[in-house]
């Protein structure tokens, strides 16, 4: 009851700033939306602001994957320029008469309207190209994962939120419950002690739980639309918008392997296949260190028609052409290729060993989901025939409390007791639903994938 209590507090603190207009007064005219679980994550898939944000990111990748295939084709540039001031040659010639001074003379080899058209076409580049359109490729394939990865978290989330909201309604009608017992075992105290078969400490015993479990009620039910706005948050829907759950808690009796499951999450877990994918990128990345010291050989050419007026003639256009064939050989620079190699390399082995980390954290998450999967169905299990219990003892306080073989007290301890008792069983089963999404997402399946794996 202390930890159901707790939970209720909690709800309380979460729903006196988020509850604010509800609070009020201030109603939403809109239509109750109906969510299921199934619901629920697909309208999170779709809105949730976080991972759409993440989603984005694929077409920043396919856009560097279009970028690296440009590289195989030419490129060709044209330009055009207008000279608006310049200086002429002056070449002096000697004369040829003795006696006379040189002869000065102005020879204009620019025009002033030039235009250009350029051309290249890279042939052999050690490489370069090839390493670079694979490296997007793969980057463009990690993007995925980390997409697939977020779309795992996102789908725990909502499950967690959807499983939050059943258990804070569970608590309310376990609280609701409570108050109706205590109500109606007043009744009971009242009608005898008019009779003059009970006491009035015993009538105001049982008045003042009845009253002591009113508050509880009301922080229950706090903690139900508190619960409720956190999923509206995740769904990407207005917190205005009422909703409506539709759903249980129950036990999914299902049977996991812990070998079976470790040997699937070290390949489907989506942060080991992009560890994957980037040590291969920085194999490529070693590649094009190496290409640094090959030759390039490269086509390329340039067009250039000119005037000195700017008018649509024939006769006034001069035009010439020319085409290299450019052959580059790197001799020196400063050691920088072999410090991009060295670095390339270093990476390459920092991912290797992040790599053997993260399989040896997977490997534990996964055994810890399996523990608390099987945890929770102990204490389900365990719960469910205490609540039976405990629904008997009430019935038999009661009817010995008529009779005068119970006291009021014994009672009271009983619908108490009965409380604890539902409440532990709807956390169970709430902590069994949340153990099951867990190992879901430690296995590094997709939504309701574990359940039909199974």
């Amino acid at each position: 009851m202390k930890r159901a209590a707790a939970l209720f507090g909690l709800w309380a603190i979460l729903a006196s700033g988020l509850a604010a207009p509800a609070a009020a007064g201030q109603t939403s005219s809109q239509e109750a939306l109906t969510l299921t679980l199934e619901d629920s994550i697909r309208l999170a898939l779709q809105q949730n602001p976080f991972y759409m944000a993440e989603k984005a990111k694929e077409d920043a990748a396919s856009a560097s994957v279009r970028e690296a295939v440009s590289g195989f084709f030419p490129s060709v540039n044209a330009q055009g320029t207008n000279i608006l001031d310049k200086k002429v040659f002056s070449i002096t010639f000697p004369s040829f008469i003795p006696g006379e001074p040189p002869t000065k003379v102005k020879m204009d080899f620019s025009r002033a309207y030039q235009m250009t058209l350029n051309f290249s076409l890279p042939l052999f580049m050690g490489g370069r190209l090839v390493s670079g359109y694979k490296q997007a490729g793969l980057n463009l394939d990690s993007t995925r994962e980390g997409i697939r990865r977020t779309q795992q978290e996102t789908v725990y989330n909502v499950k967690r939120a959807f499983y939050g909201v059943l258990l804070a309604r569970a608590f309310v009608d376990v609280t609701a419950e409570a108050v109706e017992l205590a109500e109606k075992h007043v009744k009971n105290v009242r009608n005898l002690f008019e009779a003059g078969m009970a006491t009035k400490f015993d009538l105001l015993r049982s008045e003042v739980q009845a009253a002591n479990l009113k508050p509880q009620l009301i922080r229950s039910r706090n903690g139900l639309r508190a619960s409720e706005l956190g999923l509206k948050t995740l769904l990407g829907l207005d917190l205005a918008r009422p909703i409506e759950v539709k759903g249980d808690l129950s036990l999914k009796a299902v049977d996991v392997n812990t070998d079976e499951n470790i040997a699937k999450a070290l390949t489907q877990r989506p942060e080991l296949n992009q560890l994957r994918y980037q040590k291969l990128m920085a194999s490529e990345m070693v590649k094009m260190a190496k290409a640094a010291y090959l030759p390039t050989l490269a086509v390329g050419g340039a067009y250039n028609i000119w005037a000195d007026k700017l008018k649509l003639g024939r006769d006034i256009w001069e035009d010439y052409y020319q085409i290299n064939l450019v052959l580059s050989f790197p001799i020196f620079n400063g050691f920088v290729n072999s410090a991009k190699l060295a670095q390339s390399r270093a990476a390459l082995k920092q991912i290797e060993y992040s790599r053997q980390g993260l399989a040896e954290t997977v490997k534990l998450e996964v055994q810890t989901a399996v523990l608390g999967l099987q945890q929770a169905r102990e204490s389900l299990l365990s719960q469910e025939k205490n609540v039976e219990q405990a629904l008997e003892a009430v019935r038999i306080a009661e009817l010995n409390y008529t009779e005068g073989l119970a006291t009021n007290l014994d009672v009271s301890s009983v619908q108490v007791a009965l409380s604890e008792a539902r409440s532990n069983y709807t956390q169970a089963l709430y902590d069994y639903a949340v153990a099951l999404a867990e190992l879901e997402k430690a296995v590094g399946l997709n939504q309701d994938a574990f359940e039909k794996a199974l």
